[in-house]
């Protein structure tokens, strides 16, 4: 693993000592690839995925934009599957990611799409 991947693992760990989803108030996990954003709605008590949503998901691929664009309505995408499984709160996990741009239009689109934080 190079630094920059170490040092990400690094604050990873250190936020999820903190950071833990339940049935009520799931975790909201953000990956960030080179080329596309994923999210996830994690109930850590059973280690289930309750809902995802990505930037590869036929609707939001659909349409041309920016990666900040897309991560925008990946954000949306999210926070409307949460509010069908009657989820208004979530934990913000950004996985050791800067909260700044993508991870940040994510954040910016669930809140927005009816999510809190």
């Amino acid at each position: 693993m190079n630094n920059k991947t170490s040092a990400r693992q690094k604050i990873r760990y250190r936020i999820r000592k903190k950071v833990s989803g339940t049935a009520v108030k799931p975790r909201l996990s953000v990956f960030r690839s080179n080329t596309d954003i994923y999210a996830q709605l994690i109930d850590d008590n059973t280690g289930t995925t309750l809902a995802a949503a990505s930037s590869r998901e036929k609707d939001i691929a659909a349409q041309k934009g920016t990666k900040v664009e897309m991560s925008k309505l990946v954000g949306a995408a999210i926070a409307r599957k949460a509010g069908e499984l009657g989820i208004k709160n979530v934990v913000f996990d950004r996985s050791g990611y800067i909260y700044h741009g993508r991870v940040k239009a994510v954040a910016d689109g669930a809140r927005e799409g009816g999510l809190e934080f």
